[in-house]
């Protein structure tokens, strides 16, 4: 394989800096801490803190509001997914609706409603970008799920039904056979596959770099290159100072553990870093695209256990990421995000496998971490006391939660009882994770046991999901 850019956060916010300023220092400080109290302090310059820092400025515009970011807007998952904004709910429907009833509500009613509202929020997102001018590249194509085993079309069979039961419109889905897919795109492979039309493609660099402009102009404060080592009441310590507030919200996600405070959620053991790993190939010419396809420029995806993600980008590349190495011990996160080459050669493989006869080379390899809490359900927490909020544990479904959870916080904020804050992630508490050395080889065991189940389904082209599967489902609480 020839020589490839290797880290560097991700190709999207390589291209995206270049574009914008191909001169600035990245991770330098850019705005002086305010010595004013300030009615809002988000720590964390992703999705979430932005979008909360958005719609607090848009709600008030004289209110003072400042962004702490510990390198640079997007350093985290926000600037390194794979640009699928999506309908997935951040989590297992079964445990919210169990976790709603609990408190008394249908949980299946529960459970609806908090779908309604991760498509109510791709919609309303769509129509943010617009209005406010942001070019991210959105493209609504949908996401094609492709089966390349039995057993994994008939997942998707289940899925189907799975979700038209807990609130999709029945014309969002669609389930294809094998011709219908490679009518779509050319997967050698693909037995048949599940398109899910509300998905919007985006670049993720672009999304959140856009989105930072639009709040800086409205006059929110974004303080780059400066830590947070502690939250308390009122108080943000910084590696720069200190700032206070009215109020907090910390929307940190993998680096939740990073930050020393006594507000439920942020504890290094209530969310942990679990790493994926991106590729994006060179630009492909014309005659490659007219055997691939691709021409609505889905979001492509497959149903094996340890699945792929990925995308035609504006430029005609393709990105493709998958888990990799998933856990560093101790919950260590990736900094600029270098990949091993054994996952760049597994996402080429992949690619391969797609499609066989295609000439690409890796131009950029990286890797990021998404937040996973102990049930892989995310959840929003905020104290009335301490008037701190918290949002984590999206796990790889970020992208359009983060919007939503933005808008739950400052709901709960305001004391405001509304439709967000009685959808069942408010106040879910997720357990924590097992003290190491346990949970790193809990994580790489349940990978393993995927893995293992994958290679089966395909080397016996099974119809049926392995036990191996089903077992690493019901270990990590990921079976519904």
């Amino acid at each position: 394989m020839t020589a490839y850019r290797n880290g560097q956060i991700s190709h999207w916010m390589t291209a995206a800096r270049t574009a914008a300023d191909p001169g600035r220092e990245a991770h330098r400080p850019t705005t002086d801490l305010p010595g004013e109290e300030q009615d809002l302090v988000v720590v964390g310059g992703g999705l979430t803190g932005l979008w909360a820092a958005y719609h607090a400025i848009a709600e008030r515009p004289e209110a003072r509001i400042t962004v702490v970011e510990a390198k640079e807007v997007g350093y985290g998952a926000s600037g390194r997914n794979g640009g699928w904004l999506s309908p997935l709910i951040p989590g297992n429907r079964a445990v919210y609706a169990k976790a709603a009833r609990r408190r008394g509500r249908d949980g299946a009613a529960a459970v609806v409603s908090f779908q309604e509202e991760m498509h109510r929020c791709v919609d309303d997102t769509l129509r943010i970008l617009e209005q406010e001018g942001i070019d991210a590249d959105q493209h609504r194509g949908g996401h094609l799920r492709v089966a390349t085993t039995p057993a994994a079309m008939k997942r998707l069979e289940t899925t189907c039904a799975a979700d038209l039961s807990h609130g999709y419109p029945a014309q969002d889905l669609e389930l294809l056979d094998a011709e219908a897919v490679k009518r779509r795109i050319a997967v050698q492979p693909a037995l048949g596959g599940l398109l899910t039309r509300s998905t919007v493609r985006i670049d993720p660099a672009k999304l959140v770099h856009g989105l930072a402009a639009v709040v800086r102009a409205k006059g929110v404060r974004i303080c780059e290159g400066t830590r947070a080592t502690r939250i308390a009441p009122g108080v943000v310590t910084t590696s720069r100072g200190t700032v206070r507030a009215g109020t907090v919200l910390a929307c940190v996600e993998a680096y939740s553990g990073q930050i020393d405070s006594d507000a439920r959620g942020l504890g290094a053991r209530d969310v942990i870093p679990v790493n994926s790993s991106m590729v994006v190939t060179n630009q492909l010419p014309g005659e490659v695209w007219e055997r691939i396809g691709w021409d609505g420029r889905e979001c492509l995806g497959d149903a094996a256990h340890t699945f792929v993600y990925a995308q035609r980008t504006a430029d005609d590349r393709i990105a493709i990421g998958g888990r990799g190495t998933p856990y560093a011990f101790n919950s260590g996160t990736p900094g600029e995000g270098r990949v091993d080459a054994r996952t760049v050669r597994t996402l080429s493989e992949r690619l391969r496998l797609f499609f066989p006869d295609m000439p690409f080379s890796v131009e950029h390899a990286w890797r990021g971490s998404i937040g996973v809490t102990r049930d892989w359900c995310a959840g929003i927490t905020f104290d009335r006391t301490t008037r701190i909020g918290v949002a984590r544990g999206y796990a790889g479904h970020g992208v359009t939660a983060t919007r939503l959870a933005a808008r739950t916080l400052l709901d709960r904020a305001e004391h405001r009882d509304t439709a967000l804050t009685r959808l069942p992630w408010n106040d879910h508490y997720s357990g924590r994770w097992e003290p190491e050395p346990l949970r790193w080889t809990g994580v790489h065991g349940m990978y393993r046991l995927f893995g293992v189940a994958d290679r089966w389904e395909e080397s016996r082209h099974s119809r049926n999901t392995s036990l191996i599967a089903r077992f690493g489902s019901r270990l990590a609480g990921l079976s519904e």
